[in-house]
Parts: structure tokens; C-alpha cells; sequence
């Protein structure tokens, strides 16, 4: 029980954090998104964002710093492994799954709805 409430917590301050900034900022939605996957990024680079994650779980890993860190750990992970090529191989290994699910799920949404024109 305390899992999901700490799930929930996690991922609703990121998302207030988010609105708070379309809504008092002149940033746009896709401004938000690109400084929330860079942050994610940032913060797992310097080894801060994976304790978010061991306090949130899916609340830390399913919003958009989420996949940032994911690219940033995969980077890593793949550099210990492989070296240099690792930088090139890393990001999309870590992030391979989310990728692809995305790619699926809108092809199957495309294929399913009746967009308005």
C-alpha cells in the first residue's frame, strides 16, 4: 500500500511541477516535455534521479524524466560493457521497450479511431 501511495506522490508532484510551469511560465507543452526528459537525464547522469525511483517506483520511472533517466542509465550501462560504441548503442537499448510500445500502441489507435478532421 505505501508502494502505490509513494508511486503516486512521486508522479503527481512531477506532474504539478509540469502544469505549474505551462500555466505560470511562457513555456509551451513541448518545451515542458523536452526540459522534463533532459532533467531526467541530468539528474540520473549525477546519480540523483535512481533514489527517486527507489523511493516512487512507476511514479519516477513513467513520467517523461523517466525515459530520460532510462537513456542516461542504458548510455552508461552500455559504455561499462562496450566502451565507446556504447554511447551510440546505449540510449536505444535502454529505451527499446517504451520505443517500441509507443510505436504499437499508436498504430493500433490509428488503425482502431476515426481521427476528426
Amino acid at each position: 500500500m505505501q508502494s502505490y501511495l509513494m508511486a503516486f506522490v512521486i508522479g503527481g508532484m512531477i506532474c504539478v511541477i509540469g502544469q505549474l510551469l505551462m500555466d505560470l511560465t511562457p513555456l509551451t507543452p513541448a518545451h515542458v516535455l523536452v526540459l522534463f526528459v533532459v532533467l531526467g537525464g541530468i539528474l540520473s547522469g549525477l546519480g540523483l534521479y535512481q533514489p527517486l525511483i527507489d523511493i516512487g517506483g512507476a511514479g519516477a520511472t513513467v513520467p517523461l524524466p523517466g525515459f530520460g533517466h532510462s537513456l542516461v542509465a542504458g548510455t552508461i550501462e552500455e559504455v561499462k560493457q562496450n566502451g565507446f560504441i556504447g554511447i551510440f548503442t546505449g540510449g536505444l537499448k535502454g529505451t527499446a521497450a517504451g520505443i517500441m510500445a509507443a510505436i504499437v500502441f499508436g498504430f493500433f489507435m490509428a488503425v482502431l479511431f476515426d481521427p476528426k478532421g
